[in-house]
């Protein structure tokens, strides 16, 4: 796995994880990355530097406590799994209704592909990108 620092055209820098360099720029070529906070298609990679090892981090027990983002990155997903209804790749839809008042209002999320979150951005549907993975995607 890799890490890459990335960057949108509209300036938001965000991060994220790769199989492999050429993970990464297979799905950049084939427009499948998309900026974490709207959505823009147009993402680059980042200056980033290196992350080197200390004594400290060698020494430290591997079941180490989570730190303070990641707890509450992970009491973010609880509330909302406990709080909305997990519609999985039908979220586009699903929200467009709702937005349109064919389907009961509720808070819903799921998946969507870059192209599928702009449009909805564009029709003014209220949506907002999660930062964990879907239901589907998780190990």
């Amino acid at each position: 796995m890799i890490r890459y620092r990335l960057k949108c055209d509209q300036g938001h820098e965000f991060e994220s994880w790769f199989a492999s360099t050429a993970a990464f720029d297979g799905l950049h070529k084939a427009g499948h990355l998309a900026c974490a906070t709207c959505g823009s298609a147009r993402v680059e990679k980042a200056l980033m530097a290196p992350s080197v090892a200390t004594v400290e981090a060698e020494t430290r027990p591997l079941a180490a406590p989570a730190s303070a983002l990641e707890e509450k990155l992970a009491a973010l997903r609880r509330h909302v799994e406990e709080t909305s209804d997990y519609v999985g790749t039908d979220f586009a839809t699903e929200a467009r209704a709702i937005h349109l008042g064919e389907a009961p209002e509720r808070p819903i999320w799921g998946e969507a592909r870059p192209d599928e979150a702009r449009a909805l951005v564009e029709e003014g549907v209220p949506v907002a990108p999660l930062p964990f993975m879907g239901k589907a995607r998780a190990n």
